[in-house]
């Protein structure tokens, strides 16, 4: 059978598995993306992020390297009421009947994608937004310039509008139900922390490490994940996104680990740093800076303070040694539904400069890895809620720098 009869075949015999959220939680998103999308005088939206359309639909799969788009309208669109359609390569639906809360599911020959532009045209006539104003998502990783490129040619009347971070404006601010799933990934990614920690000791790889915490997350629940475990030793830990690579061990060698375990694709990370052995007092130190660092982002982390004046405060805790090591400049990302190859939600940052406030129940890992060029990095985290008391840790971690394996 081809990809249509399969589509219509699972629709009937398997119907729409059961998503993370009610349908009223799709709509409340979907409600607020068109309030967004009439506010921007957009007719209709092209989603091209996987997690995105995740968000506003439910489609899961692991294979996001293919082009996918979610067009949505709004009821001031044409004389049709808001309408959601979703575009998906021929191999991708059956994830997309099973998974989506959508008006259709349309798939084009993933051998052919260019034969995905002549599909979308259609798409949008029949819509009655073709000569219309279409948002598109130009900062975004999925969105094709060629197929950009080609609507512009098959609809000379259709207006392609950028609007980037349209989705992020609704997709920062987390409901209780996905605090949930975030403090659910929280447990699951503390149990692969500790697998991972329980081995450390001389003669150990940073393999056997990765392993053991990636058994130990799926064996709790975690599903693929968005970023592989990260293990990183000795000097190799002051090189910024290194990883593992058969590397044992030494005595008294720092042992980095950051890992994120995915529930329905929510990720809450943590980062760890042990010692195999003791700590030096160069060691030390930094971990104090980084504890100074992250009690500061706390206090304000609270509605109506701003991510730069969060900034400035850990500018300013991190100042005793900043001539002495390396940090990247962000503070905090925000984190939520992601796919591979990360976990970053890039909704919003902690970092100087940008001058957005909080809001309650946005959501960021932060951090905090301080790196001694050649020699060391020290990296300490939990991904934290903002409250009107400022932030609430999801992740269970002290930051504390301990020796151990001796």
């Amino acid at each position: 059978m081809d990809f249509n009869r399969y589509r219509d075949a699972l629709a009937e015999r398997v119907g729409r598995l059961d998503l993370p959220f009610d349908e009223t939680e799709y709509a409340r998103r979907r409600d607020a993306v068109t309030q967004l999308m009439a506010a921007a005088g957009l007719d209709a939206l092209l989603v091209t992020d996987a997690a995105d359309i995740c968000y506003l639909t439910g489609y899961n799969t692991f294979e996001v390297s293919v082009h996918t788009a979610l067009v949505l309208t709004g009821a001031e669109a044409s004389s049709q009421p808001g309408r959601a359609v979703l575009q998906v390569p021929s191999i991708e639906t059956g994830p997309a009947v099973t998974t989506t809360r959508v008006d259709a599911v349309l798939g084009y020959r993933w051998e052919e994608a260019d034969g995905a532009v002549a599909q979308m045209a259609g798409i949008l006539a029949d819509l009655g937004v073709s000569a219309r104003q279409l948002g598109t998502d130009n900062w975004g990783p999925a969105l094709r310039s060629g197929f950009r490129d080609g609507l512009a040619q098959a609809h000379p009347g259709l207006s392609l509008v950028d609007a980037s971070g349209l989705v992020d404006g609704v997709r920062i601010i987390k409901s209780e139900p996905e605090i949930a799933l975030l403090r659910e990934s929280a447990r699951i990614t503390e149990i692969g922390i500790a697998a991972a920690e329980s081995l450390i000791a001389p003669g150990v790889t940073d393999q056997q490490l990765a392993a053991t915490g990636s058994a130990a997350m799926i064996a709790a629940g975690s599903e693929f994940m968005s970023l592989q475990p990260i293990v990183t030793t000795g000097w190799r830990s002051s090189v910024i996104h290194c990883n593992h690579q058969r590397h044992a061990v030494a005595t008294d060698e720092v042992v980095f680990l950051e890992f994120g375990s995915a529930v329905h694709r929510y990720t809450a990370p943590m980062m760890r740093t042990r010692v195999a052995g003791e700590p030096s007092a160069a060691m030390r130190e930094v971990a104090d800076v980084i504890r100074a660092i992250y009690t500061a982002l706390l206090e304000h982390m609270r509605p109506g303070v701003t991510m730069d004046a969060a900034a400035a405060a850990a500018d300013a805790a991190l100042q005793p040694i900043a001539d002495r090591v390396f940090f990247s400049g962000v503070y905090g990302y925000t984190v939520g539904i992601q796919f591979p190859p990360s976990w970053v939600e890039a909704s919003g940052y902690i970092a100087r400069g940008v001058e957005r406030p909080f809001e309650a129940n946005m959501v960021f890992h932060l951090p905090l890895m301080l790196r001694v060029p050649g020699e060391w990095g020290i990296g300490m985290s939990n991904t934290v809620r903002v409250t009107a008391e400022g932030g609430e840790a999801l992740t269970g971690n002290d930051l504390m720098l301990q020796g151990v394996g001796t």
